[in-house]
């Protein structure tokens, strides 16, 4: 039986929870105690004291002081909550939710225990069980939108489309006064309920609510662009072509918006003609756009090709634009292209035209078009798939004397050395790039990476503290995991794999980070992007860089134990 506190006692129980909840833990340490010699075996103080005792770090302890604490009391909701919270401490879902689950049926109306057993089943994705928790949560405080709209995204998460609608509408009706036009979660919920709608593929129900509810929405870019895409599925051509160009006077650099408003207007796909039309109105329109002039290079082929990628090349080159070459570089797939684009470069050299270029030149050079091109040409050939590095390293040498100061080119300097197998001599240009700009970030990773290459690991670890914490105990290499491939390299297969697997636990706090969102994107009404990234969290071990940190421990462990 449980042991019954007498009021000062029971006022002192508050305080120790007052103190775990403020962080005192001495102060609650002691008051426990107070409570404890006159009342030993009293199950509610002892879990207190175990909890606050898991917060110093005595994970051990704690955990024998909860067991102590249900065999005194075990009817108390108290301290299956505790032992519920102990295990969730130490990552142990499925047994927190045990516990809580015991915590409820002894004290069903604690919205504290609801809330923490709801948070578990969304994290180890118990959709029936947090669908189960959200509908009782909801019904004890159905006055909170957040409910109502946990509620939805419960169903919705379960696959259950037309239910997580219907929770969303039935709040709505039960509001007295429309909400005002500046509510951010009220502009959050219209939109997510638009997204319920159209996901179910109803989608001139998605656009009339789209225009009706939707009309005053404080999110008017996700408007615009969804309004567009209803029309098009929808087969309303001459609207969706509107609301295409709508969003192309917004955003003239966007792909996916000449896609749609080449779809809107149902050219076909082998009328290039037509199709460069569109483009070449926007070029024209915007004199600074580069989508509209690039964009037509991945369909044109032959000399309609030739002719307008001279013409971006030109355009490109006497601006100087060190990404010239990584923009085209996809058009490489097709061998016509591949020998085409290096002609054209080639044809601006000998042309003089990269020398007739006016244009105010990066540190003062006016040769910026013979520095570009030559750039242009030193990537080709060191591009795999037009590979000659003899060449790669003379138009690079060309491109450096006339921009000795240019980061870019040097780090390609680096990259050519690096396809040559030299580690050594890539990982001194490297050296030498990053030294021309040191607040760099990127070129000093990429400067460290190239020595954690060369097997130049006190090097790379000095040159990644340049951006690293200072105040981390343990220097660079405490703050960042980075030299598994190193070690791999040099035969110490313990470190790299301790590296290793650094890296694969990386992944394991992605996934445990996602926690605290379950309730704070509730909170916030960011009910889209929490979606998203329920959904990305399910993919997350697809990513390849996983399937790499998975795949190397188990070759390093093999080796281990086949070593001498």
């Amino acid at each position: 039986m449980p042991q019954v506190l007498s009021a000062k006692e029971r006022s002192l129980f508050q305080t120790v929870v007052r103190n775990y909840e403020d962080k005192q833990y001495k102060k609650g340490i002691k008051a426990a105690d107070q409570i404890l010699k006159k009342n030993a075996k009293h199950g509610d103080t002892l879990a207190m004291k175990a909890l606050i005792m898991n917060s110093q770090g005595k994970t051990e302890e704690a955990f024998a002081l909860a067991k102590v604490a249900l065999q005194c009391d075990m009817k108390s909701h108290v301290c299956w909550h505790v032992y519920g919270l102990l295990w969730r401490a130490v990552k142990n879902f499925e047994e927190a939710i045990k516990a809580y689950k015991f915590a409820l049926r002894l004290e069903p109306e604690s919205a504290q225990i609801q809330r923490d057993l709801a948070l578990l089943q969304i994290q180890m994705r118990d959709y029936q069980g947090y669908i189960v928790s959200r509908k009782s949560m909801l019904q004890s405080r159905s006055h909170i939108r957040q409910n109502w709209t946990a509620l939805a995204v419960a169903h919705h998460l379960n696959g259950e489309l037309a239910e997580a609608e219907g929770v969303l509408t039935t709040y709505e009706e039960t509001l007295k006064n429309p909400p005002s036009k500046t509510d951010f979660e009220n502009s959050e919920a219209v939109m997510y309920k638009n997204s319920l709608i159209a996901e179910q593929g109803d989608y001139q129900k998605a656009l009339d609510h789209l225009e009706s509810a939707g009309k005053h929405n404080l999110d008017r870019l996700a408007i615009l662009e969804l309004r567009a895409t209803y029309l098009t599925k929808l087969g309303k051509k001459e609207e969706a072509t509107k609301a295409y160009r709508a969003l192309i006077e917004r955003n003239s650099e966007y792909k996916k918006y000449y896609d749609g408003l080449v779809e809107g207007m149902a050219i076909d796909a082998v009328d290039h003609k037509a199709l460069k039309a569109v483009y070449d109105e926007y070029a024209e329109k915007y004199p600074r756009n580069d989508a509209a002039r690039r964009l037509p290079l991945d369909f044109l082929d032959g000399d309609d090709f030739r002719e307008t990628a001279d013409k971006y090349i030109h355009r490109m080159l006497d601006k100087g634009v060190p990404s010239t070459f990584a923009n085209l570089k996809h058009l490489y797939s097709s061998p016509f292209k591949r020998e085409t684009l290096p002609s054209l470069v080639q044809q601006y050299i000998n042309s003089g035209k990269s020398e007739a270029n006016e244009e105010p030149k990066r540190n003062g050079d006016t040769s910026k078009g013979a520095s570009s091109a030559y750039y242009f040409l030193a990537q080709h050939y060191s591009y795999h798939l037009s590979r000659d590095l003899d060449k790669a390293l003379e138009y690079i040498e060309k491109a450096i004397d006339l921009e000795p100061q240019s980061v870019d080119f040097h780090m390609t300097k680096a990259r050519i050395w690096k396809h040559y197998g030299d580690s050594h001599k890539a990982s001194e240009i490297m050296e030498q790039a990053r030294t021309l700009d040191n607040r760099d970030r990127h070129i000093n990773t990429k400067a460290a990476k190239y020595q954690l290459r060369n097997n130049e690991n006190e090097a790379a670890i000095k040159t990644m503290g340049m951006f690293t914490r200072a105040e981390t105990v343990g220097g660079p290499l405490a703050d960042l995991h980075d030299m598994q491939c190193s070690y791999a390299r040099q035969g110490k297969v313990g470190l790299a794999l301790k590296r290793f697997m650094s890296i694969y636990n990386i992944f394991d706090v992605w996934q445990e980070d996602q926690f605290d969102f379950h309730s704070f994107s509730l909170r916030k009404g960011q009910i889209r992007a929490y979606v998203d990234m329920i959904r990305w969290e399910d993919k997350l071990r697809e990513h390849p860089f996983y399937t790499r940190a998975h795949s190397q421990p188990s070759i390093f462990t093999s080796n281990c134990m086949t070593s001498p």
